[in-house]
Formats: C-alpha cells, sequence, structure tokens
C-alpha cells in the first residue's frame, strides 16, 4: 500500500464564496492536514489568489492562464493541465467542474492517475428540457464511463445519473458549534449567491405576506447580489421593509446563530450546504424539495419542513408555523444540532480516504 496518496483537483478557482470552494477547503485541507496527503489544487487564471475561505499551507496551488476564442482557449486548456498532470504526478485527479468541459479531460490528458468527477450540482442546474439542455445532458452521460467514480452528494443525485460507476459522498460540515441558540431572535436567514436557480424570486413572493402578518420578524439575505439587483430591486418595488440584503460574510456561524428559521427556496441543488450549516447551530429548516438534495438531509417533521417546489402557499404555511410556535421550533432545533453530527468533517473524509486508497489498489 502506497503511503503518501497524491491528488490532484481541477477546478476553476478558489476564490469565490460558493459551496463547491468552501467544501474544497474543507476536504482538501483535512487531508493534507490530518491524513498526510499531497494535495495540488489547479485553477484557471490565477483564482487561487486571496481565497475567500482557508486553505492548509501544506496544499500546492497551480494556475493556468486560459484566454482568447473558444479554440483558443480550448487548446490553452488542455496543454496548461497536461503540464501540470505531468509535473505533479498525482495518482489520483479529481475534476470540481460543474461545466461542461471537465467531462472530456480523461480523453484529452495522457496520464497513469485515476479520474474521478465530483458533482457539486443537480443536472437541472445547467440543463434543461431545451433542445440546447437534452444535447448536453447526453453529452455529459456519454463521458461518464471514462471516470473510475463519479461522485455525486446525495443518494437522489445517484438517480439522476444512473450509471454503474456513480457514488455518493455528501458535503462536509464547515465548522462546528457548541454556542446555544435560544432561537428567540425574530430572524429568518437565507444564504446563497443571487441567481434564478436560487428562487428569491419565490420567497420574495412569500415574504410579502409574511411580512403584513408578521410585522416584528425580519429576513436576511446572506450571498453574492448580482450586478443587476433583480431581487434587490423586486423588494423595493414591493416595498418590503423588514427584508436584507447581504454580501457573503466568512463567519456566516454568527449569523445562523442569530436566526431562528432558515429558509432554502432553491429550484434546484446539489447538496443544500447551508441547511446542514444552519442545523449544527440548532435552527430548524423549511426548504423546497428540489432536486436534489433536501429530501436527503431534512427528515421531515422533526429537523424541519419539505415544502413542495416551488410552492409558494405552502411555504409560506410552513413558515409561519415555526414563527409562531415556539415549542416545535426550539424541538426541532435540538433535534437538528444532533442528527447533523452526521456530516462531521472526520465521518465525511474517512469516506473519501477509503475511496481513494481503493482506487489505487484496483487495475
Amino acid at each position: 500500500m502506497v503511503n503518501k496518496v497524491k491528488v490532484l483537483y481541477i477546478t476553476n478557482g478558489v476564490n469565490g464564496s460558493g459551496g463547491l470552494e468552501r467544501v474544497l477547503s474543507i476536504k482538501a485541507s483535512y487531508l493534507a492536514d490530518h491524513y498526510g496527503y499531497e494535495i495540488g489544487i489547479l485553477v484557471l487564471n490565477n483564482n487561487h489568489l486571496n481565497p475567500f475561505y482557508d486553505f492548509s499551507s501544506k496544499i500546492h496551488f497551480f494556475s493556468i492562464e486560459v484566454v482568447g476564442n473558444p479554440i483558443s482557449y480550448l487548446n490553452k486548456y488542455k496543454i496548461g493541465i497536461q503540464h501540470v498532470v505531468d509535473s505533479f504526478q498525482a495518482q489520483i485527479i479529481s475534476v470540481c467542474d460543474d461545466g461542461l468541459k471537465g467531462f472530456f479531460l480523461p480523453r484529452i490528458i495522457t496520464t497513469s492517475a485515476k479520474w474521478i468527477y465530483e458533482r457539486h450540482a443537480s443536472i437541472q442546474l445547467n440543463t434543461n428540457q431545451s433542445f440546447k439542455g437534452k444535447i448536453m445532458q447526453r453529452i455529459m452521460f456519454s463521458q461518464i464511463a471514462n471516470f473510475s467514480r463519479f461522485v455525486v452528494l446525495t443518494p437522489s443525485n445517484i438517480k439522476e445519473w444512473n450509471k454503474k460507476n456513480v457514488i455518493a459522498i455528501p458535503n462536509p460540515l464547515s465548522f462546528q458549534s457548541n454556542e446555544i441558540n435560544s432561537l428567540n431572535n425574530k430572524v429568518i436567514i437565507t444564504v446563497g449567491s443571487h441567481s434564478w436557480n436560487k428562487g428569491y424570486d419565490l420567497l420574495i413572493n412569500a415574504w410579502e405576506q409574511l411580512e403584513k402578518k408578521f410585522p416584528d420578524w425580519h429576513l436576511n439575505i446572506f450571498g453574492k447580489i448580482d450586478n443587476s439587483q433583480i431581487f434587490v430591486n423586486l423588494s423595493k418595488e414591493k416595498k418590503l421593509n423588514r427584508i436584507n440584503f447581504h454580501e457573503p460574510v466568512k463567519d456566516i456561524r454568527s449569523e445562523y446563530l442569530k436566526s431562528s428559521i432558515l429558509v432554502l427556496p432553491s429550484r434546484s441543488e446539489g447538496f443544500g450546504m447551508v441547511l446542514i450549516e444552519a442545523m449544527e447551530c440548532g435552527v430548524p429548516c423549511v426548504s423546497f424539495d428540489c432536486p436534489s438534495g433536501p429530501a436527503d438531509i431534512i427528515k421531515e417533521g422533526e429537523v424541519g419542513f419539505l415544502v413542495e417546489k416551488e410552492n409558494v402557499e405552502e411555504l409560506i404555511e410552513k413558515m409561519t408555523i415555526l414563527i409562531e410556535d415556539e415549542e416545535l421550533r426550539k424541538a426541532m432545533g435540538v433535534n437538528a444540532k444532533k442528527y447533523v453530527k452526521r456530516y462531521a468533517p472526520q465521518e465525511i473524509v474517512k469516506q473519501w480516504d477509503a475511496l481513494f486508497k481503493q482506487l489505487l489498489i484496483e487495475k
């Protein structure tokens, strides 16, 4: 058995505030610091400088420049990655790129390393029932067999891809919290970047009614705001006074601890990292039952509520229950804190270590 395992992660960048960046910082750092792995992370166009999350000092970062028209871009992409692969000599290469280009790397890069693809989003994130979307789905499905393992986040995701080499390893918790949340603050929290996929238009429609009914409650939304400020402007048009938009913050844990309910109004998720973060802080959750993730995380009626996808009236109903029933809210918070321990980094990274070592002995 090889003692020192070398893994190279390939991704677009790690200086954003998204879930993929956060998970990679936790997982790669834990492998380097606690398992003695030699970890490399390859990014594009220096998107590793000034990272939003902390990475272990033991990790090697590589950057390749990819610019120009599509042909020039892809040519530089291939040549740059091949150079890093040749110099780092990893035994395992893990592709963390929810775009299309990452699916082709095992076919265009020469290496003896084992290939893994990590899918951090539901297939519905960048495909749909349009002609273009169906073509993208076919291309993605046609390339899965070129990877030793295709790793998704939940059992629901396995059903989406339905291939023999698809397995599920959930995301790890990004922090641990020992503080007790009283759940007395009349604050509801939502976390995620501003995009159609995150369903903030649906949430704002729900909040329009809730704000009138519960004028002493506030809704805080944390996440990167889009340039057009679509949802900020929608809130202004509806003259909502108790909804507050915030840019991403590094210490999101402290914001969960100030909140009494988390709501996830997404149209699709790969996992729903914010759910387990809130639960670690003892916060009950209300989420649309979107593909894929919430149904695998939320134990219905015990740690929160699942709502029919895009059903705004039911979302209002479930949020109202938790706002009005303090005893239920606190009981769910206690349950959530206990239930989420299964996502502790030491439990999740243990699964990655087992997978990597299994791949090293496979022919």
